[in-house]
């Protein structure tokens, strides 16, 4: 049912509704067994006032060792990182696309708290920064561009480094409005400074970005949900500031009412064309049993085929969920940040707003097909649990990362050289004599457009002339990231990843850096070597 935007307004205190929505006969099972254990051990211990004020790096002192989060208070994916694999028995790499960013501002937090980093997904700290990737041009026919560089490895002088981009136009595909329901976590535990205040805070940021197209609903889970706001236009910007600055936390965690309450309201307000999307904003314990996952993963993937999406926000520390997180917004079709400053949420909800809510290329999903004339072994880095199985790669019912309108995605392989042994099958580079192709490699390219059940192939090759000597300032500097990322997870396979030289490799190619964010990722580097040594 499509509600009339401008008949509604937020509700007066004595009509918010507590818990009274019915649910549909459909889900009524799937809520109950939620409702049951989808209850939250929430912690009280926050950061400072410092770091919700944005602190930066250098303004927090270094202590003289690793602080511990205390056991069972967060919770991260522990998926295995991928060892070399040989061409010859393994030509393939599969994988989905992923556009989060939430481990680089976890990183961040954990560094200026003194942590010891936990939850490092390379991909996600190269993916946190802008690359200048060529865009493609208007009426494309495919959402995005893919361009590949080959450079010498930093922590490998005899391996090779092959980096991979791809660049989503940043044409959003629809005008016809954003139809957003809030999905706020105000339990106990939120009031920490960095919880409920930043909370307020970021999500008034995103208001300001709205208009009168667009329209906003506010759901609250504690104890039980309420419906603060029901389909307010998006230009009233004063009412709907004024509900959030009024968001008060206090007990316990009712999370499975108030997803159910948020995804019934979204379908109610259906935009036809336009963005349909419950934003869920938590310190994170989806603690949902022994049971629970399935149900909650099914009700998410449910509503995410009609075309209502979830997308996440994590704030705090002590009890980060990160790994459900992340789990919620990919079956939702989503993304996912976290949120430890306002300049982290200015850049989510604002500055990259069009890439967090507008889908341009719909399960994309990458596979990378490596010549055994040049390369005898490849590993990818990060992405280490987006990858597929070979054949995913055409099955269309198999789910990949969404990419969002100006998003760019950008994965990195070490290879090593090719000593002249050829193995063969039934692929491009299988049958050739070693030296017949200098190809490095192929880059096929999976994707739908939004809304549509059949993908579309799209094939890039990697030549010989990928190969440079002096790499551009973004190889270097995302070089540098992952690097980076390698030596902080204490990568088994490359034990010469090292801190310092991506810092002064990053220190060298910081280029415009419109936003400070390369100039902070030093500082980071920085403050973890005034720890780790």
């Amino acid at each position: 049912m499509m509600r009339n935007w401008s008949s509604r307004s937020a509700l007066p205190v004595s009509a918010r509704r507590s818990g009274t929505r019915r649910p549909t006969a459909a889900s009524a099972a799937v809520c109950a067994a939620l409702a049951l254990s989808l209850l939250a051990a929430c912690s009280a211990d926050g950061m400072s006032d410092a770091a919700y004020e944005g602190a930066t790096l250098e303004d927090v002192p270094a202590p003289e060792e690793w602080r511990e989060v205390p056991p069972g208070g967060e919770e991260y994916d522990d998926s295995p990182e991928q060892p070399f694999q040989d061409v010859a028995a393994s030509p393939l790499s599969t994988f989905a696309s992923d556009v989060d960013t939430a481990s680089y501002s976890n990183l961040r937090r954990q560094l200026r708290d003194g942590l010891s980093p936990q939850g490092v997904r390379i991909e996600e700290l190269v993916n946190y920064f802008d690359y200048d990737y060529p865009a493609p041009a208007p009426g494309a026919d495919d959402p995005f561009t893919v361009t590949t560089q080959v450079a010498d490895a930093p922590w490998a002088s005899d391996h090779r480094l092959a980096m991979i981009g791809v660049q989503a136009t940043d044409a959003t595909p629809t005008r016809a409005g954003n139809n957003i329901v809030f999905l706020l976590d105000v339990s106990g535990s939120m009031s920490a400074p960095d919880k409920l205040p930043l909370l307020a805070e970021s999500f008034s940021l995103l208001v300001e970005r709205l208009g009168e197209d667009d329209t906003v609903s506010i759901v609250t889970y504690a104890g039980s949900d309420e419906v603060l706001a029901d389909s307010v236009p998006g230009d009233r910007h004063d009412e709907l500031v004024g509900i959030l600055r009024e968001l008060r936390a206090g007990g316990s965690t009712a999370g499975a009412a108030g997803l159910q309450t948020a995804y019934e309201l979204a379908t109610e307000n259906f935009v036809e064309g336009g963005n349909n999307r419950v934003v869920l904003a938590t310190d994170g314990d989806f603690n949902v049993g022994p049971y629970g996952p399935d149900e909650l993963t099914e009700l998410i993937e449910q509503h995410a085929r009609t075309g209502v999406y979830i997308s996440v926000l994590g704030f705090g520390m002590g009890n980060l969920k990160d790994s459900t997180m992340e789990a919620i917004a990919d079956h939702g079709n989503g993304n996912y940040a976290y949120i430890d400053t306002l300049d982290e949420a200015r850049k989510v909800l604002v500055d990259e707003f069009d890439s967090t809510m507008f889908v341009v290329a719909q399960d994309l999903k990458l596979q990378v097909e490596f010549n055994p004339a040049t390369v005898a072994r490849y590993r990818l880095l990060g992405y280490d649990n987006r990858r597929l199985a070979d054949e995913d790669f055409a099955d269309d019912t198999k789910d990949a990362g969404d990419v969002g309108a100006g998003h760019s995605v950008t994965a990195f392989y070490e290879l090593v050289p090719a000593d002249g042994e050829v193995g063969s099958d039934d692929l491009t580079y299988q049958d050739v004599e070693a030296g017949d192709s200098d190809d490095f490699l192929s880059v096929r390219v999976r994707y739908k457009q939004p809304g549509a059940s059949e993908s579309t192939e799209v094939v890039y090759p990697a030549g010989a002339d990928a190969y440079t000597r002096t790499p551009s300032a973004d190889f270097r500097f995302a070089s540098a990231v992952a690097e980076f990322g390698l030596a902080v997870t204490r990568s088994q396979h490359a034990e010469g990843a090292d801190p310092r030289r991506a810092r002064e490799r990053a220190e060298s190619a910081l280029g415009e850096d419109r936003y400070g964010l390369r100039a902070e990722f030093v500082s980071l580097v920085d403050a973890y070597e005034r720890v780790a040594g």
